[in-house]
């Protein structure tokens, strides 16, 4: 089961490869749905979004509720507006909306960390993070222990589906996209008996294990960047008597290891300033050493000049010495 609407088309769905190559069903039940909120809500979180050059959206639905309160409350878009997005799917969905244009739009590959990587080259945009409520705080918090300018704005809000007549036991694997979905599964379904879950993003599989359940499969990871990689790799080790080992997270979250990585980047850029100074100093000392004479210097020159006199006298001591007198044979004076 996966935790998603009905695909428009599931011959092009690519969970269909998953049906075709496993000899297995795949049926979809959105446990979640999103709401947006009205242009008063809007209004009333006092977040001017033409005081920002740049949108951070991180899936499509944000994207969607933007661009409808942006209709509503009357504003317009300037065209060198910048676009951030979590994953190039949600970077081709701003086609939906505006002309696409590689110069303003960029994407990561749907890890928090290469995201962030991305946000961090552009750290002189002041920016406005679209989110859900409930959402993930790390990215926000992230941005705030940088020291980044941005403001967030809640524009859509999840509530639960009714999912009273879905037998979730009844499965062999339940896939979830959001931490919201596992709080639904829990409250709704507890703990006990469930089927191997797997969960798309670091945040969905932590929700998942702190909440007591087992994770077998997680993506993106470089090995598996979408969730049908992931299930098709762990579908191919089940089939080849492989038992999956269960997924285990480090006890820093992706922000705290973000954080720290550019802290000591940071401390390393510090380090070598300090001694880039330190080095320029020297040098402009030995420079000015060099070119001012020292005492010695001033006195050996001061012996070569007296030297240089003597010598001089000497000469001309000696040749009035050695001067013949001139003898007048004439007689006369």
């Amino acid at each position: 089961m996966v935790s998603q609407p009905v695909p428009a088309s599931i011959e092009k769905s690519p969970f269909n490869e998953i049906t075709l190559k496993h000899n297995v069903r795949v049926d979809f039940h959105p446990f979640i749905r999103v709401q947006g909120v009205s242009l008063k809500e809007f209004m009333s979180q006092r977040v001017e979004v033409l005081d920002h050059s740049a949108v951070i959206f991180t899936s499509r639905t944000t994207v969607d509720h933007f661009f409808r309160i942006c209709e509503e409350a009357r504003i317009a878009i300037p065209e060198t507006m910048k676009y951030f997005c979590m994953t190039e799917a949600v970077a081709l969905y701003l086609q939906k909306y505006i002309v696409y244009r590689k110069r303003k739009i960029f994407f990561a590959n749907g890890s928090f960390t290469n995201f962030m990587e991305l946000v961090v080259k552009h750290k002189d945009e002041n920016f406005l993070i679209i989110l859900s409520e409930p959402h993930n705080p790390e990215l926000p918090f992230t941005m705030e222990k940088l020291k980044m300018r941005f403001h967030k704005v809640i524009l859509s809000r999840t509530v639960a589906n009714d999912l009273s007549s879905v037998d979730l036991r009844s499965y062999d694997m339940l896939a979830f996209y959001s931490p919201s979905e596992i709080s639904i599964l829990v409250s709704q379904y507890g703990k006990e008996g469930l089927p191997t879950i797997a969960a798309f993003g670091e945040s969905t599989a932590r929700a998942a294990i702190e909440s007591g359940l087992e994770v077998g499969i997680m993506a993106p990871t470089p090995q598996s960047p979408s969730m049908t990689k992931a299930v098709d790799l762990y579908l191919t080790q089940v089939a080849g008597g492989m038992v999956p080992e269960a997924v285990v997270l480090a006890h820093n979250t992706q922000s705290e290891d973000f954080i720290k990585q550019q802290e000591a980047k940071a401390s390393r850029r510090s380090r070598l300033k300090v001694s880039d100074k330190i080095s320029k100093g020297k040098a402009k000392k030995n420079s000015k050493t060099a070119k001012t004479p020292d005492a010695r210097g001033t006195n050996k020159m001061a012996v070569k000049g007296n030297s240089a006199k003597n010598v001089a006298r000497n000469k001309i001591s000696t040749v009035k010495k050695a001067a013949p007198l001139k003898t007048d044979t004439s007689g006369t004076k």
